[in-house]
């Protein structure tokens, strides 16, 4: 499974520590997750929008069946992240949001604060997330909705 990274300079290093802890786990089929980092790696103050969107158009394009995305706070890059159609990007703090995310609303990118969130937490929130399955049935309708 591709997974694409993106962060500004508030997330860069949370991405990273998130970006090596995938790179010791294994997916439902017991490979390793590929990861696409699409920057930023360094602290210099860059603009969020460009990262959000650029993960998340890699993917709605299918370059990556997920995407993890990280600002300073969370919000402003999972705002940039859902303009693209056909993402679903939940802002989580929580590992309990982090499953509801995929069970009801089959979120395809999770956006997390690198100022708010311990790289234990997030860790602790992907592992969730990427071990969470889709209910479907009732949510299907407004998942459809989002996604028109």
């Amino acid at each position: 499974m591709i997974i694409a990274m993106a962060a500004d300079h508030g997330g860069f290093e949370l991405k990273n520590n998130v970006k090596e802890y995938l790179g010791t786990l294994k997916d439902k089929d017991g490979k390793g997750y590929k990861i696409v980092d699409l920057g930023t790696n360094a602290p210099e103050s860059v603009d969020y929008p460009i990262y959000g969107k650029a993960c998340a158009q890699a993917v709605a394009d299918g370059k990556a069946q997920l995407g993890l995305v990280f600002c300073g706070s969370g919000i402003g890059i999972s705002i940039a992240a859902n303009r693209i159609k056909g993402v679903r990007c939940a802002l989580v703090n929580s590992v309990e949001l982090a499953k509801l995310a995929k069970k009801h609303n089959n979120a395809n990118m999770l956006a997390m604060g690198g100022r708010f969130t311990s790289p234990d937490l997030a860790r602790e929130m992907v592992d969730a997330w990427l071990n969470e399955e889709y209910e479907g049935g009732r949510h299907d309708r407004r998942v459809a909705l989002l996604d028109e």
